[in-house]
C-alpha cells in the first residue's frame, strides 16, 4: 500500500493574496463547500489576525466544515496571532494553528531584525504557546528553500521538541531547483529526533514554474503533505496547483509510493468556481483544467486520438470531471477530424463528394481561426442549396464607401458553364449586387423582406442572409446564403432565390 499523501488546501488563504483575488466570507464559504465535496484533508481557511471580517470567515468556515477536514488558521510567530487563531477556531472540530517565522538571511536580518538564537527562541515559544489551546500545531520554516541548512535542522529540532506535530519547509520564493528541494526534504526527514511522530510538509512556490516538480521532489524524498491551492492561486506566481499535483500523484503513485484521497472528478468544479468567484481567469493552456487542456487542433494528433484517446492524452477527461476530449477544427485539421464532426452532427458523405466538402472546410478555416458546428450546419445547407444551381456566385467584388459610389463587379456561372463578369451601381453595396446579377439572370425578382444574422460565435463569425423575393406573377421565394463577408452573404441568397424562382417555372412548364 503507498503512503498517504495529505493535501492542504491554502486557497482560501495564500490563494487569496494573489492581487485582485480577495473573497467575502461568503464567498469563502462557497468555495470551502467545494472543498469539501473534492475531500482535502486541510483547509486553511484564512489568517485571523489580519482583520475581524476575516476572523469571523474562518470561524464559519469551522462551523460548516465540521470533522469532515481540519480547518486551519495562520498565525506569526506572536502570541497576539496565535490567540486570534484561538479565537477563530473556536467552532472547528478538528483545529489546527499555523504558526512560523523567517528562518533565511535575508528574513531575518532585513525583515524581522533578529539573531539566529531570537529566531529560534521565537519559533519554539510560539508552538509550545500555541500548543496550549490545540493539539495540532504546524510550523512554517519561511524562506526554507534560501535558509542555512544546518540553521534550519536547528530550528525544526526546536519546534519539534516543543511540541510541532506538522513541519511545514516552504520554498516561499521559488527559489530552489527539485533535486536542491527534494535533498532539503530528505535531510529533515533523515535528521531530526521525533520525526516519526511529525508530519512533513512541502509548499511551494511558481516564481520559476517549478512548484509542482518541487512538491513532488518533496514526496518522493519523504513529505507526507502537499499544500497547494486550486488553479495555482497564491503571492507573486502562485502556489503548487492542487489539480497538478493530485493528477501526477495518481498517475505515478507507484514510482512515488503516494496516493491522495482527494474526488478527482470534482476538480473541473472546482477550478471553475474558484475562478468564478475570484474573477482570476484560466489561462488557456493550463495543465489539467485549461480550456485547451484535452483540445486538439492539429490533423495529427484529431487522427490519433480519434482512434485511441491515449495516443495523446495521459488523463482520462472524465477523471477530472472535464466533458470530453475535444476536437477543435481549423485549417490544420484532417480529413478524420472533419468527418468525425459531421458524422456527430448526422451528416455523412461518399468519398466523392466528401472531397468537395472538405474543400469548402478549407476556405471556411482560412476566414476563420476555428470552425464551429454552426459553421459545419452552414457550410452543409450552403452545398444542398447548390446541387441544383441555375445560376452560381462565382465571385463578387465590392466598392463603396463615403463619397465613393457603390459599386459590384460579380462573376456568374450559369448552368451551360458560361462566365458572366458583369458590373452595376447601387445605392449600396448589397444593391449594387442585386443589380449586377439582374444583369445575368434571366428573371427578376422584387426584393421584399431581407434578414441577416451571425449563426457562429467570434468577430469573425459567419453571417447569414435570409431574402424573400417576389416574381413577376406575386410568387415569393425564400433564399438563404452564408459567408464570413455579409454582402457575399447577401448575393449568395438572392442567387439562391433566383435559382428557386426559375426551377419553379420550368416545373410548371414541364
Amino acid at each position: 500500500m503507498t503512503r498517504k499523501i495529505c493535501i492542504f488546501d491554502t486557497t482560501l488563504r495564500d490563494g487569496e493574496q494573489s492581487p485582485g483575488a480577495s473573497m467575502n466570507s461568503q464567498e469563502k464559504l462557497v468555495v470551502a463547500r467545494q472543498l469539501v465535496r473534492l475531500g482535502v484533508d486541510v483547509i486553511e481557511a484564512g489568517f485571523p489576525a489580519s482583520s475581524p471580517g476575516e476572523l469571523r470567515a474562518v470561524q464559519e468556515i469551522g462551523s460548516m466544515v465540521g470533522d469532515t477536514a481540519v480547518v486551519c488558521a495562520l498565525a506569526r510567530a506572536n502570541e497576539g496571532d496565535i490567540d486570534a487563531a484561538v479565537q477563530a477556531l473556536k467552532t472547528a472540530k478538528r483545529p489546527r494553528i499555523h504558526t512560523g517565522i523567517g528562518v533565511s538571511e535575508q528574513h531575518m536580518t532585513k525583515k524581522l531584525g533578529i539573531t539566529r538564537d531570537e529566531c529560534v527562541e521565537r519559533a519554539a515559544h510560539a508552538v509550545a504557546y500555541a500548543r496550549k489551546f490545540v493539539d495540532d500545531v504546524e510550523f512554517y520554516a519561511e524562506d526554507a528553500g534560501r535558509a542555512d541548512q544546518d540553521f534550519l535542522l536547528r530550528v525544526l529540532q526546536a519546534v519539534v521538541d516543543a511540541g510541532a506535530t506538522v513541519i511545514n519547509i516552504p520554498d516561499t520564493t521559488g527559489f530552489c531547483l527539485p533535486e536542491e528541494y527534494g535533498a532539503c526534504v530528505k535531510r529533515v526527514c533523515d535528521s531530526i529526533q521525533g520525526i516519526e511522530n511529525v508530519v512533513v510538509s512541502v509548499h511551494t512556490h511558481d516564481d520559476l514554474g517549478l512548484a509542482t516538480a518541487l512538491a513532488l521532489a518533496g514526496v518522493r524524498n519523504g513529505a507526507t503533505q502537499v499544500e497547494c491551492s486550486i488553479n495555482g492561486l497564491g503571492e507573486r506566481a502562485g502556489n503548487a496547483s492542487l489539480e497538478e499535483v493530485v493528477m501526477a500523484i495518481k498517475l505515478h503513485g507507484e514510482e512515488l509510493d503516494a496516493h491522495t484521497d482527494v474526488r478527482t472528478t470534482e476538480i473541473m468544479r472546482a477550478s471553475r468556481l474558484v475562478s468564478r468567484v475570484t474573477g482570476m481567469q484560466v489561462q488557456s493552456n493550463k495543465a489539467i483544467v485549461g480550456a485547451n487542456a484535452f483540445s486538439h487542433s492539429s490533423g495529427i494528433h484529431q487522427d490519433g486520438v480519434l482512434k485511441a484517446r491515449d495516443t495523446y492524452e495521459i488523463i482520462d477527461p472524465a477523471d477530472v470531471g472535464a466533458i470530453g476530449s475535444e476536437i477543435i477544427l481549423t485549417s490544420r485539421s484532417g480529413h478524420a477530424a472533419l468527418r468525425h464532426r459531421l458524422s456527430e452532427l448526422g451528416y455523412t458523405f461518399r468519398d466523392d463528394e466528401f472531397d468537395d466538402v472538405y474543400k469548402r472546410f478549407l476556405e471556411i478555416a482560412d476566414q476563420k481561426k476555428e470552425v464551429y458546428d454552426e459553421d459545419l450546419e452552414s457550410m452543409v445547407q450552403e452545398r444542398s442549396r447548390e446541387v441544383a444551381a441555375v445560376y452560381t456566385l462565382a465571385a463578387l467584388q465590392i466598392q463603396c464607401g463615403d463619397p465613393l459610389v457603390p459599386t459590384a463587379v460579380a462573376t456568374i456561372i450559369d448552368e451551360d458553364g458560361n462566365k458572366h463578369v458583369v458590373s452595376a451601381t447601387g445605392t449600396g453595396p448589397v444593391d449594387a449586387a442585386y443589380k449586377a446579377i439582374d444583369r445575368v439572370v434571366s428573371v427578376h425578382g422584387d426584393l421584399e423582406e431581407y434578414a441577416v444574422k451571425a449563426i457562429t460565435r467570434g468577430i469573425d463569425a459567419i453571417g447569414e442572409v435570409v431574402v424573400r423575393v417576389k416574381s413577376e406573377d406575386d410568387k415569393l421565394f425564400v433564399g438563404r446564403g452564408s459567408d464570413t463577408d455579409v454582402i457575399v452573404s447577401s448575393a449568395k441568397a438572392y442567387v439562391n432565390a433566383i435559382n428557386r424562382m426559375i426551377t419553379m417555372q420550368r416545373s410548371r412548364e414541364d
